[in-house]
């Protein structure tokens, strides 16, 4: 059994791991060979493959990244790249890929199971935003960086009377503002999933400083719209092989307008990259290496087409079209436990 592996999307906290888990059970219970495929699809189009020993991912498990590199690279996109793909898949004798990505990488991976390509997911995003499965790894390491910030920007704004605005990512859902906020002690999460106020969010913060609280902390995730905007805020208008802009820059305009608003001294803080960098939280680690063997048995039971998943504290699996078919948003009852600490 010849099995590919790839990493697509962003990068993310605990790939190395779930790589080596898949190699270390793959090769040692099952006797599989492995191609690590660089850069995501981009490396099956362009048949960029190398062998995957287990000296390979030994030493791995604590670094960020991904050490195959990714990319977000859609083969259904460009053209002549879906045949490009289909043929390097019979010059290198692959029998599975396993693809480790978020909502764009598992939806080619389902396109390709669909046309008689096997392939495996794991599930990875910081954002936590797949169906079918509890949390990803990477959320937990994002959630622990955006903590650590809000904390030190806690003192900061105390000791200067400040309102601290911080922009955490989440294009399309506010898992890590919320988490990041409740953990953090922030006074007002915003999230894409719910249309905010400015006018709403500055008399909270009147209202906390009438009180006789001087600081603010307002968490706003870059996805995240005002009841009068029409579009996200935006760094450029440029898109990927999936039709995603690059997002920034909400926190800039919400601090500008609670300023003007409040007359309170404002400042911004984005977090940005910083939160899919670095070494994976222990959580995280474990995490990614459960979902990493799971896949490896169900290879190993030409189970395709399928996402291993986590249910509760069990290991399991789902389909691919289940994983795919709609984005996970923020339980708005996890929401309203922030909103008891709002002000």
């Amino acid at each position: 059994m010849r099995v590919g592996i790839l990493t697509g999307g962003g990068d993310c906290p605990g790939l190395n791991a779930a790589i080596r888990a898949v190699v270390r059970k793959g090769f040692d219970a099952y006797g599989y060979d492995f191609l690590g495929i660089r850069n995501g699809w981009a490396g099956l189009i362009e048949g960029q493959v190398e062998p995957v020993s287990l000296y390979s991912v030994s030493g791995i498990l604590n670094r960020g990244g991904t050490f195959l590199g990714t990319s977000r690279t859609n083969p259904f996109k460009g053209q002549g790249a879906l045949e490009r793909l289909k043929e390097n898949v019979k010059k290198y004798e692959l029998n599975v890929i396993v693809a480790i990505g978020g909502e764009d990488t598992l939806g080619v991976a389902q396109r390709l199971f669909e046309i008689g390509i096997p392939t495996v997911g794991i599930p990875k995003t910081i954002d936590n935003d797949l169906a079918g499965t509890d949390y990803t790894f990477g959320f937990d390491t994002a959630v622990s960086i955006a903590t650590e910030a809000i904390d030190r920007l806690h003192t900061t704004a105390e000791s200067h009377q400040r309102v601290m605005v911080v922009e955490v990512m989440g294009r399309h859902t506010g898992w890590i503002a919320v988490a990041s906020g409740i953990a953090g002690g922030a006074d007002c999460i915003l999230i894409p999933e719910i249309p905010f106020s400015i006018d709403d969010v500055s008399n909270l913060i009147i209202k906390r400083h009438k009180k006789g609280k001087n600081f603010s902390i307002v968490v706003v995730a870059e996805g995240a719209k005002a009841k009068e905007q029409k579009d996200y805020i935006t760094q450029s208008k440029k898109v990927d092989d999936f039709g995603h802009i690059i997002l920034g820059g909400v926190g800039d305009w919400i601090g500008k307008r609670i300023e003007e608003k409040t007359g309170l001294e404002t400042r911004v803080t984005i977090l940005g990259h910083i939160q899919r960098g670095g070494s994976p939280t222990a959580y995280d680690r474990i995490l990614a290496t459960r979902f990493g063997i799971k896949a490896a048995d169900l290879i190993h039971q030409k189970k395709f087409g399928l996402m291993v998943s986590l249910k509760g504290n069990t290991v399991d699996s789902v389909t691919l079209a289940e994983a795919v078919v709609k984005t996970k948003t923020v339980d708005l009852k996890f929401y309203e436990i922030a909103k008891v600490f709002f002000g």
